[in-house]
């Protein structure tokens, strides 16, 4: 079995041989079962593009699904996407930046990172200082100066476009990584006891309304918890804080991914972290994670347009059809035959190289399992919007109708609920998570993990009122002490 998998669109494309690497087109790492059944494999993503929802960038997703540890990763492709995220850590390392471009005499400079590496002495620290915060196997870093040097952009660099001289050298930076002598670069903060809960007052769809934020910062108040909301024009003040509450809509895309981020970077305890954001926001992430560890869920194919025709023979009718980074039940189609199902494929399939075929599993109600810490926090049945086969029914202009959400008790829910809520929680993280279920007889099948879960007034907090406030802070606490202490 190989140790590591170099996966890009063409073979060609790498004009290198080393030992112990398996050169693997992109659409065979998808696609064939046998990369799915690999285990501690490094996959080395050298696609010519990662962008969103690209080819190269499920060959990143699926890895880490796969437990493959992918290079690059999902985080580190959304950072180098981040002109504020690069503009910070230009910021961190600023110092260094100076110091190792101090003799360069033109206005602008390119830095090719090979692994980590770089072939100057003088700039091979900056290299792996980057590296540690944009982990690639190639990347190109280009500087300009104005008064000052700073990062313009960083971003993948092709196989194809490594100068031929480099390439033995290339080869040697490859082969000292895959061999785990590369040093880390550690970043240190002290922490404090201030909470920052992101949160937009402004946004009826928030997965929390006023009265539960009020109780947050009531409670937290009690228990020696500085609790204030903060909005996206905070971005600057997020290490001011020792601890960061999303409570606004996540989105790979969106501002609290970023919050999420400049919080890790700055070592502030967060939930949600972004790699259960990213995680929990990519349906064809969870299936293959889902998948891979055993947990039941319904008939489920992740298809592409060379697979899409076995929806007919593998799913049937009628069945539900995803896009990948669908929320709020939208982006959901349910098709009952051919002709709705032709529709949908060309409408989804344009937006992204893999979508989801699902199985129809009509019930009355989802469970919602809300997992915090690795531990059930709440219960509740989420019953299906009247006449309307989702929890969620969509109306015009943006328009959404919800279903009844009941309460229950934890003690009274089924344990071979609570076993699986929790397995497949703990499958993305130890954050905040809310677990949908549907029952079907004695079985129990998961519909998907959601980060940043509901907490509203007066419906997830009905059967323990101010003390899941108290049991969710109390987290944040435990783990803010945590890190003063190893500080």
């Amino acid at each position: 079995m190989p140790s590591a998998l170099l996966v890009m669109n063409n073979p060609r494309d790498w004009p290198l041989k080393m030992r112990g690497v398996e050169i693997v087109p992109a659409r065979a790492y998808l696609a064939e079962s046998r990369f799915s059944e690999l285990r501690g494999v490094r996959v080395f993503n050298l696609c010519r593009s990662y962008r969103y929802q690209s080819i190269g960038y499920y060959v990143s997703l699926l890895a880490a699904a796969r437990g493959h540890r992918p290079l690059p990763s999902i985080t580190t492709l959304q950072d180098m996407k981040s002109l504020s995220i690069v503009r910070l850590i230009s910021e961190d390392l600023e110092e260094l930046i100076q110091r190792s471009l101090h003799p360069v005499q033109s206005k602008e400079f390119t830095l090719s990172i090979y692994f980590g590496r770089n072939m100057a002495r003088r700039h091979d620290r900056l290299a792996r200082h980057l590296f540690t915060l944009f982990q690639a196997p190639l990347l190109r870093a280009h500087f300009v100066f104005d008064r000052a040097w700073v990062i313009e952009s960083i971003g993948p660099m092709a196989a194809s476009e490594i100068p031929e001289d480099h390439r033995p050298y290339v080869v040697e930076f490859a082969q000292e990584f895959f061999a785990g002598r590369m040093p880390s670069v550690a970043r240190r903060r002290e922490l404090t006891h201030e909470l920052a809960i992101l949160w937009n007052p402004e946004d009826g769809d928030c997965p929390s309304d006023q009265r539960a934020i009020n109780r947050f910062i009531r409670i937290a108040a009690q228990m020696d918890i500085e609790a204030e909301v903060i909005g996206r024009s905070d971005y600057g003040r997020v290490a001011e804080f020792d601890a960061l509450f999303i409570r606004d809509n996540t989105e790979l895309n969106s501002y609290t991914y970023r919050f999420a981020r400049r919080a890790a970077a700055e070592g502030v305890v967060v939930i949600d972290d972004p790699e259960s954001i990213f995680r929990c926001n990519n349906k064809v992430y969870l299936a293959e994670l889902l998948s891979r560890h055993g947990l039941r869920t319904p008939k489920t194919l992740i298809v592409h347009r060379d697979n899409d025709h076995l929806i007919r023979t593998e799913i049937g009718f009628p069945c539900i059809l995803k896009q990948p980074d669908s929320t709020f039940s939208a982006g959901v189609s349910k098709v009952e035959n051919e002709v709705e199902l032709e529709e949908a494929l060309e409408r989804l399939l344009a937006r992204s190289e893999l979508i989801i075929a699902q199985e129809f599993m009509p019930t009355e109600f989802d469970w919602r399992i809300g997992v915090l810490d690795r531990h059930p926090l709440f219960a509740a049945k989420y019953h299906m919007a009247h006449r309307h086969w989702q929890i969620i029914k969509h109306g015009p202009q943006g328009a959404m109708r919800w279903g009844e959400v009941e309460a229950v008790p934890l003690e009274t829910v089924p344990p071979h609920v609570l076993h699986t809520a929790t397995r497949a929680a703990n499958l993305i993280g130890d954050g905040l998570y809310g677990v949908d279920l549907k029952e079907s007889g004695r079985r129990c099948y998961v519909i998907e993990v959601n980060d940043c879960p509901n907490i509203d007034a007066g419906c997830e907090d009905r059967i323990l009122g101010d003390e899941l406030y108290r049991r969710i802070l109390a987290v944040f606490l435990r783990r803010i002490e945590r890190r003063r202490g190893a500080h």
